[in-house]
């Protein structure tokens, strides 16, 4: 099951507001499966933009989520946090060490800068025409088709889209069924706050990067791709995946996130080995160097990822050990 991959790995762009910029959608997890499974009307989801009143009446109790570590080095201390890029209301406020973590931190590290221009360039780039019809079949944008008119979206309103960014938009806005949307995401409620507390924000890696590990090396991953996330939409298979994915992540179930190749039915073939290196461990080392960068350039950084790429001996906390860091977990505390 390649979608539950890129679950907390990294972030893709959503319709509507992807237009204005780039949001966090992520990857996420099919509709109920009966609803797929029939040709049923889509109930459609309204979503709601967090503002600063927003969040603070629809959060629950002020819990730690996620998953949070302490790096120190050079006599300052920064802070790693693992997120989740779509997340409910109750979720958005944060306990008393990420609260304290943030507040102790100077500057936001986030994976991709959302506002920059160039970002959005690189994925609203128009592929090759012939790559395109080759890549869309009839039978394939048939099905793509029936997932945006389940989406509640307009027919058209993913065709400047490459094929894999369209299966992985739907997939992201099909757990709004699931009560869970990219507007109350981790990195929303932390770009929110660093805004309200003038604190910069950069990134840790360059959108063609996260592209590249998402489309693959050739068309034929990049068609594997779209037809794994589709079968996942259309099958439901990928909604329980997605509940669970989440609970991992809002009750900071390190040890079960930690085990998660065993329980993730998502590596079964060379094929799934080769996609989860790309997506994860390749791309560890490069965002270990830039927290490493900023934080050698006299900040105290707070630095947000998606949480699987905290898990393993390749993980981030293992990688920023070995460039020297103290690195203690506060979340779930030790």
């Amino acid at each position: 099951m390649r979608l539950q991959r890129h679950w907390l790995s990294f972030r893709c762009p959503r319709p509507g507001r992807f237009f204005r910029r780039m949001a966090a959608a992520v990857l996420a997890f099919g509709m109920a499966g009966a609803a797929l499974a029939a040709d049923a009307p889509a109930v459609c989801v309204p979503t709601v933009t967090p503002s600063g009143d927003a969040v603070q009446k629809a959060s629950g109790p002020a819990l730690d989520r996620g998953f949070l570590w302490r790096l120190e080095k050079d006599g300052r201390s920064s802070w790693l946090y693992g997120t989740m890029h779509v997340g409910k209301p109750a979720w958005m406020s944060p306990g008393a060490r990420v609260r304290a973590a943030l507040r102790q931190s100077d500057i936001l590290a986030l994976e991709l800068d959302l506002t920059d221009p160039a970002t959005l360039a690189v994925f609203t780039e128009p592929l090759d025409a012939a790559v395109m019809a080759r890549i869309l079949t009839p039978d394939r944008q048939r099905r793509l088709d029936r997932q945006i008119a389940l989406a509640c979206l307009p027919a058209h309103a993913l065709g400047r889209l490459r094929p894999i960014l369209q299966a992985t938009t739907l997939a992201g806005l099909a757990v709004r069924h699931d009560g869970m949307f990219s507007e109350w995401g981790s990195e929303q409620f932390l770009a929110l706050h660093a805004r309200s507390h003038a604190k910069p924000v950069v990134a840790l890696e360059d959108a063609r990067t996260q592209l590249r590990a998402l489309t693959g090396d050739s068309e034929a991953d990049e068609i594997a791709q779209v037809d794994e996330t589709l079968d996942e939409l259309e099958s439901g298979q990928a909604r329980a995946m997605g509940a669970e994915l989440a609970a991992v992540w809002a009750t900071s179930d390190w040890k079960k996130l930690s085990d998660y190749r065993r329980w993730c039915d998502c590596v079964k073939t060379p094929a799934d080995e080769s996609a989860l290196q790309r997506l994860l461990d390749d791309r560890n080392p490069g965002l270990a160097d830039g927290i490493a960068r900023v934080h050698g350039q006299g900040h105290r950084v707070f630095a947000a990822v998606g949480a699987l790429h905290m898990v393993g001996p390749k993980g981030l906390p293992a990688l920023l050990a070995a460039r020297g860091f103290r690195v203690t977990r506060q979340v779930p505390a030790p």
